[in-house]
């Protein structure tokens, strides 16, 4: 089995393309040796120079080397590292990249542009912040923070809410799918919140509301980064133009979990050359649920025209034994780009689906294999447990407790969402933005005898006002606000002169009385007041620091997760969508049985089914050299008032030369 290299319509190349095409098939110099580094389909999509390409890159078939050898191999073409764009979905992810191609061309990968479309976003909507009419000082909101804002404005235009009027969250996310889907706020409800259609009017008005009080009080959130930056490209042609002449040189990795609006912002970058990379693959596109489209990779040929497609297919991570299951599944997908994942690992050990009485069987039988597993001298943190939702490693999670098994679990408070870090945040952004309304509400409420009455009186007084007159404010409480506003006025006064980790030490040095006195457990939160004094210690520039907290929280994986036993090896428990991008010797997919996984609300909608399916493809390619799916036969679904009991739909007829079967039932 080979490699394949498709491709649609060849390119025309005009004279320039020609000359420069025959150059490179002339250059012998290069320091790189990428036809012994790489496959064919790698060297492919390395080599390409021009025009737009779509590597369909399988799973555990080398995306990260490919996408690093190519922005080398552009540089040893000559084209300069400022021209060169390379956006992803973490900021860990491109730095990994571009650290790997410095280290493969020494250095000279250092001024390439690489950061997330939020980063990308930022950067450039506070240089060009008056075409849009913006302050450049605008704060950047996280959820929580928005969340507050149409909490604020549902409570001021409608006190009593009737029955069934939906939370804050909701509302919140009705508005970002609007947003990020580019459809209207009628539509997204009639379509995905029928239920709330009684007060579709409502939400609307809440919406616009929502939409002047972020204008009116130079706040962002996440979706306006992507919504402004297209609209600037939109609006500014000649700044289009200069942007799309830069970045001569674009690629996007993961383009399976774009969105709408991030389709049409690269449609914009490149709209001058068309020299555009999209780096993904369809089968992993499992984030619907975030704004995903899973159109955009599949109609990039329609947007892009004479694109060409390049399939990564050879696979290094796992056995053929576990691909053979893995291409078996995603063959059942309604819309695909076809492609038979190979590997030249082989193992005699084949993946097993393992019927259980109950979820206690269950959870003995992983307990079990697992402990054999590690008499086989695989390591604890080799071994990973997946599951469709949270909740349903409940029973697993208190056997691997009474056999004094260590795990640990994506879940728990994040670094980023603790109250005392926000309170932190809080003041520092009301340094940089004095409109900062929600930011100046919350480090208010922290002052003793300081209330939400309190708070509306003496807005109005110091609202974007560095030097307030202290006379107006209420005597019998300047005792407590005088001291926040003379310390925040000498911290701004300074802000030019003084390194974030100065200003951030003066902060936490005021804050910490309020610590004391607010929380019960202050020792143990005063340890991240530290870490975060740390984190500004690796900033140059303030609002540098404060974006970067909103855009990419510290903890976004590994800080997330939580131990029950303090070892340093420890099980890993995740769900399906956490543990994307991650990798195990030996992988479980637990409570596979129809109704749960695919889930049942997913049964009358195809889109929704067929993204059932690629996530149970997800699960399987985690997997190196064991992989076990197990289900109950008796599984009790409240929700639908019946028991389940067959295995998920996804392995039916499936043969048992790729998939063993074993029941434990009885034993």
């Amino acid at each position: 089995m080979g490699n394949e290299v498709i491709s649609t319509k060849e390119n025309k190349p005009t004279h320039k393309k020609y000359v420069l095409k025959k150059r490179d098939t002339f250059k012998t110099d290069y320091k790189v040796n990428y036809e012994q580094d790489l496959n064919p389909a790698q060297l492919c999509a390395v080599t390409t120079k021009e025009g737009p390409v779509l590597v369909i890159a399988g799973a555990g078939s080398g995306k990260t080397k490919t996408l690093t050898y190519r922005v080398a191999r552009l540089i040893e073409d000559g084209v300069n590292p400022e021209n060169i764009l390379l956006l992803t979905f973490t900021k860990k992810a491109a730095a990994e990249m571009l650290n790997r191609a410095t280290l493969v061309l020494d250095n000279r990968c250092e001024k390439v542009a690489g950061g997330t479309f939020h980063s990308f976003a930022n950067i450039i909507l506070r240089k060009y912040s008056k075409l849009l009419k913006l302050k450049n000082n605008f704060t950047i909101m996280d959820k929580t923070d928005c969340e507050d804002i149409i909490n604020h404005i549902t409570g001021k235009l409608y006190p009593k809410k009737e029955k069934r009027f939906p939370k804050k969250n909701t509302i919140l996310e009705i508005y970002s799918k609007s947003v990020n889907k580019e459809t209207p706020t009628k539509q997204i409800i009639e379509e995905e919140f029928p239920q709330f259609a009684h007060c579709e009017d409502k939400i609307i008005e809440i919406h616009k509301a929502y939409v002047g009080y972020k204008r009116e009080n130079s706040v962002l959130d996440y979706d306006d980064l992507l919504l402004y930056i297209k609209l600037l490209l939109e609006n500014n042609e000649q700044l289009r133009k200069n942007l799309s002449n830069q970045y001569k040189y674009i690629m996007v990795d993961e383009y399976q979990d774009t969105n709408t609006l991030q389709a049409d912002v690269i449609k914009l970058l490149a709209s001058e050359h068309n020299n555009i990379m999209a780096v993904g693959d369809d089968a992993q596109s499992i984030y619907s649920f975030r704004g995903a489209n899973y159109r955009n990779i599949l109609d990039f040929p329609k947007l892009f025209e004479n694109t060409k497609i390049i399939k990564l297919e050879q696979n290094y991570r796992s056995t053929q034994n576990i691909l053979k299951l893995t291409n078996t599944i995603i063959a059942k997908a309604k819309e695909k780009y076809a492609k038979t994942l190979f590997s030249n690992i082989q193992s005699p050990q084949k993946p097993a689906l393992i019927c259980a009485k109950d979820t206690q069987m269950e959870a003995d039988f992983i307990c079990q294999r697992i402990l054999e597993l590690l008499d086989e001298d695989i390591n604890l943190s080799d071994i990973c447990v997946l599951t469709r939702n949270a909740r349903m490693s409940y029973s697993l999670e208190i056997e691997l407790s009474k056999r004094a098994i260590p795990y640990q679990k994506f879940g728990g408070p994040k670094f980023m969402e603790t109250a005392h870090i926000k309170d932190i945040v809080a003041h520092l952004r009301v340094i940089i933005n004095p409109d900062d309304i929600i930011s100046y509400n919350r480090i208010l409420l922290l002052l003793k005898g300081v209330g939400a009455a309190t708070v509306n009186n003496i807005m109005p007084i110091i609202k974007g006002q560095i030097n307030p007159d202290i006379k107006l404010l209420p005597a019998n409480k300047s005792s407590s606000i005088i001291p926040l506003l003379t310390t925040l006025e000498k911290i701004r006064s300074k802000l030019p002169t003084k390194k974030p980790s100065e200003i951030v030490s003066e902060i936490v040095e005021y804050y910490r009385p309020i610590l004391k006195d607010k929380y019960d457990d202050f020792s143990k939160r005063e340890k991240d007041l530290d870490h975060f004094e740390y984190l500004s210690t690796q900033y140059s520039n303030l609002e540098d620091f404060i974006s970067d907290l909103a855009l990419e929280p510290p903890d976004a994986s590994v800080e997330g997760m939580y131990k029950n036993n303090s070892d340093d090896e420890a099980l890993t428990i995740s769900t399906i969508h956490s543990a994307k991008g991650l990798e195990w010797d030996s992988v479980f997919i637990i409570g596979a049985v129809d109704g749960r996984f695919p889930s049942a609300y997913s049964f009358n909608s195809e889109e929704e089914m067929d993204e059932e399916l690629r996530l149970m493809y997800v699960a399987t390619t985690r997997a190196k050299n064991n992989l076990y799916i197990t289900y109950p036969v008796d599984m009790y679904d409240y929700s639908m008032n019946m028991i389940l009991s067959k295995p998920s739909r996804f392995l039916d007829n499936i043969p048992d030369d790729i998939l063993e079967v074993w029941d434990i039932t009885e034993e």
